[in-house]
Order: structure tokens, then C-alpha cells, then sequence
């Protein structure tokens, strides 16, 4: 039985299998489809990536996508968070299954020659794999799935991407599609699209808290102000002494954490004494306790710091703060979710061995909600994501998108009566 987060509740139409509904006609022909579209699946998964889309800047790649979704006969639209929303023609208003993927990246190409293909095959550039294997799957999609036969078997489908995945956009598209847009409540299950492996299902949501850390005072000449106090000494002192804390207890999954000080700034000379130094971290767990554990932390070494580099100062003293930047909600699908049992069902059928795994995806925000979600990737090889070596290669991308395909068929007829030609 599938749960939709206004309360109603659906019986499946049959038994989930997905083997028997991989030989109907409109099945087979999605997945057909699929197969004879690999190089223009590759030649938009390119286009796409070739358009620069950093976190808070994904207009014109949203754009560009609005634009694909309408070519291939859906309706789309941009709203006002900037994610975009495709929707078949004729589709009921009514309760829908969600498949997204983030249109952000952590770095963006300079110019379309930023994203090259080598001769073995792969595709290289900023965002390729992190999120340009997602999003061309969701392309593919929306050419496999443009048939009365499969968009009439059960609930509509609602193909999305989504704005603010990345860094400090923190889920800002997602948050927008759950609360404020009010389409949330309409959604019965969110498959999210999110890099390329199709090995794990991201069905438990890690939680993080982000932070900035700024020390700052007059500055001053390295010579004739030695001794005042120095902004980038202090935010040394507190990423060396936070950096040297392990936590206590028995760490099991749900305990795991991590932190990480992703950017630095500060200085503006090499002989001048700065007036500012900041960094932000990234602190993650599943379990909310260790976060606000190493949160305390962080603010009892900073305050350390600050108090060892005033004490050291001759002059001008520093003073410090500690601001939150973001913050991701966690959670987790539950062990007999129907959106859970869809995909192991489809996996055990293709022969794809996944784990269940924990990460932060766009998924979190559901997650959170207590609402059916989890993210899988979009098939394909890739590595070097958030970097500038990263890549991706279409081999394997088949099997991902048959992945996929078979999911969301599974989902549509499992909370509707017909059934498939």
C-alpha cells in the first residue's frame, strides 16, 4: 500500500513484478526506446552541461530544460523557487510520482569547450557526472514516457528539476516544491536522479548543519604592527583544535559523522596583518545528537582561539563570531516502503546488486516529512565530482535508465486499477 503524505491511501493494482511488466507492449517499448536513443541521450547530456548552472545562478539552464520538455510534447513550467516542472498533457490533477534531479553544480564550465569528450569515450568538465547524468536522465525520460498507453496506467508523472541542491542552496528548490509551492502534498513517492552509480539506494537521509567562522580587528603592517591581533592566526588555531576532536561513545551507523572546512578567506597582502579571516564547515551525521555535539565543539574552540590570540596580543584584540549558513533536514524511508520495494523488485529483475546507503540528496527534505523518497543514480560511469577532473562515461548508462524506466512504471500501476497494454 502506498502512503501519500495528505493521508490517503492506495491499493496496489497487483502483486509488484517487475519482470511481468517488462514484457507489456508500452513497457517494451519504453525500454526500446531507451536503447535507440543512446547518442542523442549523450548529445543533449553534453548541451546540458555545457550551459554554466553554479548553485543560485540556474536560470538559463533551467531554461534551456523548460525548452527540451516542451520539444519532446510535455507541458513545463518554472516556478517561482527557478525549478522547472514537465507534466504530460491531460495529466489528472491529482496525486502524482516525482522524479528529479538538481540542475546545480558546485563548479561551472568557463566556456563550452570546459566540457570535452576524450577518445575513450568520456565526457570531462564541471558537473558531467554531479548532476549532468541525472538531469539527461531525466530527459530520456521524458522521450521514453511520451505515450497515452504508459501515462495513462496509473498516477501521473511530474519530471522536475529542481534549483539549490548543491553547497549553500541548501535544498532550496526541494524545500520550495514540499511547503510553500503546495505540490508537495500532491506527490505519493520522489524518486531523486543524483550522479551516476546504480549501485546504492539512498533511502536514509545523513543531516548536516553549516557554520561560518569569522575573526576580525584593525589589521596592520607586518612590521611595525607585529603584535596585534591576527585574524587568519586565530582561525588557524580553532580548525587545528577542532580538527583534533573525536568524539566519545560506540559509533555505530546511526552515530557516524564527519566534518569538513571547505573554504577559507582572509588577507588581502602577505606583509600586512588582515582585518578578516573566515571559514565555513560542514558538520554531517544521521544522528541529530552528534551534530549539536560537535556544533557546542566547534563554538568552545573558537572561543579558545580567540582567547589564546588576544592573550598572545600586544595591541588591537580581535573578536569573533559563529553564524549557521544552512542546514539539512534528515531521515529515513522505511523498510517496507512500497517506493523500496519498487526498486529492489526492478534490481533483483536487471540483476543490479544495491545497497542501501545514507548520503544527502535532494531526497532529505521528504525524508524529513515522513513522505516516500529516495535517490538512485542515473546509470554510467563517473568520479572526480565537486572537482575540476570530473568525469563521466555513457557505458553502463543503459541499464540505469531501464533502472529508472521500470521504477516508475512499477510506481504509477501499483496506486491504479488499469492495467498495461
Amino acid at each position: 500500500m502506498l502512503g501519500l503524505p495528505n493521508g490517503e491511501r492506495f491499493e496496489p493494482a497487483g502483486p509488484l513484478s517487475a519482470s511481468g511488466l517488462a514484457e507489456s507492449k508500452a513497457v517494451r517499448d519504453c525500454l526500446q526506446w531507451l536503447v535507440g536513443q543512446r547518442r542523442w541521450i549523450d548529445q543533449k547530456h553534453l548541451e546540458l552541461c555545457r550551459i554554466p548552472a553554479p548553485t543560485f545562478q540556474e536560470q538559463e539552464r533551467a531554461e534551456w530544460m523548460a525548452a527540451e520538455f516542451e520539444a519532446l510534447g510535455w507541458n513545463a513550467s518554472i516556478d517561482k523557487a527557478g525549478n522547472v516542472i514537465a507534466q504530460f498533457p491531460g495529466s489528472r490533477d491529482q496525486s502524482a510520482i516525482a522524479l528529479t534531479a538538481h540542475l546545480d553544480t558546485v563548479l561551472a564550465p568557463r566556456s563550452a569547450e570546459d566540457i570535452a569528450v576524450s577518445a575513450d569515450g568520456r565526457f570531462h568538465g564541471p558537473g558531467v557526472a554531479d548532476n549532468g547524468a541525472g538531469l539527461a536522465a531525466l530527459l530520456a525520460m521524458a522521450g521514453a514516457f511520451n505515450d497515452e498507453a504508459m501515462m495513462n496506467a496509473g498516477l501521473p508523472l511530474l519530471l522536475i528539476a529542481t534549483v539549490g541542491e548543491e553547497g549553500e542552496g541548501n535544498l532550496s528548490g526541494m524545500r520550495y516544491l514540499c511547503r510553500p509551492s503546495g505540490l508537495g502534498s500532491k506527490i505519493g513517492a520522489f524518486l531523486v536522479l543524483d550522479g551516476p552509480s546504480t549501485e546504492r539506494i539512498t533511502c536514509r537521509a545523513v543531516a548536516s548543519r553549516r557554520f561560518e567562522i569569522t575573526f576580525s580587528g584593525p589589521g596592520g603592517h607586518s612590521w611595525s604592527d607585529f603584535g596585534a591581533g591576527n585574524p587568519v592566526h586565530a582561525l588557524s588555531r580553532v580548525i587545528a583544535m577542532f580538527s583534533d576532536i573525536r568524539l566519545n561513545g560506540n559509533l555505530t551507523d546511526g552515530d557516524r559523522y564527519s566534518f569538513n572546512f571547505g573554504l577559507i578567506e582572509g588577507g588581502s597582502s602577505v606583509n600586512a596583518i588582515p582585518t578578516l579571516a573566515r571559514a565555513k564547515l560542514d558538520l554531517r551525521s544521521e544522528s541529530p545528537r552528534r551534530i549539536d555535539e560537535l556544533a557546542s565543539l566547534l563554538t568552545s574552540a573558537m572561543e579558545r582561539a580567540l582567547e589564546e590570540e588576544n592573550a598572545r596580543s600586544s595591541g588591537a584584540r580581535l573578536v569573533a563570531r559563529v553564524r549557521e549558513i544552512g542546514y539539512r533536514p534528515g531521515g529515513r524511508l522505511a523498510e517496507d516502503a512500497s517506493l523500496l520495494k519498487c526498486l529492489r523488485a526492478v534490481d533483483a529483475h536487471l540483476g543490479i546488486r544495491s545497497q542501501l546507503e545514507c548520503a544527502s540528496t535532494d531526497a532529505n527534505v521528504p525524508l524529513s516529512l515522513g513522505w516516500q523518497a529516495a535517490s538512485i543514480g542515473a546509470g554510467g560511469e563517473g568520479g572526480g565530482a565537486h572537482t575540476p577532473s570530473e568525469w563521466y562515461h555513457p557505458k553502463g548508462r543503459e541499464i540505469g535508465l531501464k533502472r529508472i524506466a521500470l521504477a516508475l512504471a512499477l510506481l504509477m500501476r501499483s496506486v491504479a486499477a488499469p492495467a498495461l497494454a
